[in-house]
């Protein structure tokens, strides 16, 4: 079955595509065209039964991916549904299964099961957990993880294909050298067996079978600076050359791909940062993580990181991989997934409204509406985080002795009190 690009360029608008001109009230024929040219992916793995579709593009809305999965030391699969339940309530627009433990095919085949949003994965993760060990991987078993997880839904997979055993020398000149686990897991099997990256020289057999499932391909950043003294240097863009090459050989084939950027990156180098991206990769949508913007504050790296999204997508970035405050730190477990959710959402809903996207601001304004009428119930439906919301209007009235329900309706709030209302006093004006 042709792809969503292939049904695109042919001239059709096809169901996925025509539900998401309409969730960012655009022409369908417009989203349309930009899927044709690799612009907009819709990662919609033909066995993925219970998706809602989606778009990806900087002509689209901002989205946010948050990353699940379990490690070799925590989880479960029934934390890992949680941690879906979590990522899906707060407003991620897709989900990444990360998982390096075990039972690795059995959480992932749960989590598309329950997922109504894309399920991303980086399949070199299993490759090396059923290999027990990099030096026993092979590029036949990296085949064989990448053609299981195509059966079993997975609608788009991180790659590290751009990181050719030729830049390694680069990375060794850096303060924190690789610290993209893909990227380190392939640059020590180079290493040890003076050969090229498997998922590059396999990258033909790779396409074939993206276009046989329509996999959306997420060309990974495995050079990837993880500390400002090493952002935008010559190892990174080094692999953002290669990735731009292997976009044009995902268009010819008529695979959807989009990249993968930065990393850790000062604030003024962001914008530089997209521009290259949109230069060199013939603006596929550029997926990227963070960038985190200071490297000091290990337990609220959602803020650092989500300072950066911002920029980023103001820019041009077409996807926020969101950071938990436990990255650097440990696994993020259900409530971590929850507070790095809405820092991104916040990043990604400012840069659209920054960008004038379709109706991005109707919700402040109607959350403005509601907190001028004192209408605390509409202030807080309205909220990304309702739940928050309410529980810190209640913590406050507690703090003040003040009973939540008789409250519920004062026209003024505990910072302020009655007589010290500005909204209170210039309703009189």
């Amino acid at each position: 079955m042709p792809t969503q690009m292939q049904r695109a360029r042919a001239g059709e608008v096809t169901p996925e595509v025509a539900a998401v001109a309409k969730s960012e009230y655009l022409p369908a024929e417009e989203v349309r065209e930009l899927v044709a040219a690799g612009r907009v992916v819709v990662p919609a793995n033909i066995g993925h039964k219970s998706l809602v579709p989606m778009g990806i593009g900087r002509a689209l809305r901002t989205k946010i991916n948050a990353n699940i999965g379990n490690s070799t030391m925590s989880s479960c699969p029934r934390e890992e549904l949680v941690k879906l339940q979590n990522a899906i309530r707060y407003g991620a627009d897709t989900v990444m299964d990360l998982s390096t433990g075990a039972n690795i095919m059995g959480i992932r085949q749960q989590i598309i099961a329950h997922s109504t949003i894309p399920v991303g994965t980086v399949p070199i993760y299993e490759t090396l957990a059923r290999a027990n060990g990099a030096e026993h991987l092979t590029p036949e078993l990296i085949m064989d993880v990448i053609r299981d997880q195509a059966e079993q839904g997975v609608d788009y997979m991180t790659i590290h294909c751009g990181l050719l055993r030729e830049y390694i020398p680069l990375a060794r000149k850096r303060k924190m050298k690789i610290v993209s686990r893909g990227g380190a897991i392939l640059a020590r099997w180079m290493n040890d067996n003076n050969a090229e990256n498997p998922f590059y020289t396999l990258f033909d057999e790779i396409l074939n079978i993206c276009q046989q499932y329509d996999i959306t391909l997420s060309l990974g950043d495995g050079l990837r600076p993880g500390c400002l003294a090493d952002a935008t240097d010559e190892a990174q863009l080094a692999e953002l050359h290669t990735l731009g090459t292997l976009v044009q050989r995902c268009r010819a084939a008529g695979v959807q791909a989009m990249v993968e950027g930065p990393g850790h990156i000062p604030f003024d180098e962001i914008e530089l940062n997209m521009k290259l991206q949109q230069k060199i990769c013939d603006d596929a949508p550029f997926y990227i993580l963070g960038p985190v913007v200071t490297d000091c504050a290990p337990g609220y790296d959602h803020i650092t990181s989500a300072i950066g999204a911002t920029m980023g997508a103001f820019h041009g970035a077409a996807m926020l991989c969101y950071v938990t405050p436990k990255e650097h730190i440990g696994l993020p477990n259900a409530e971590d997934v929850r507070n790095g959710c809405i820092a991104y959402k916040i990043a990604a809903h400012a840069a659209d409204i920054a960008l004038h996207r379709p109706h991005a601001q109707d919700r402040d304004d109607a959350i403005s509406d509601a907190r001028q009428e004192f209408d605390w119930d509409k202030q807080f439906s309205l909220a990304l985080d309702p739940d928050r919301a309410r529980q810190l209007r209640q913590e406050a009235l507690q703090e003040a002795g003040k009973p939540a329900d008789s409250e519920k309706h004062a026209k003024y709030c505990t910072m302020c009190g009655p007589d010290f209302c500005s909204v209170r006093i210039s309703q009189n004006l």
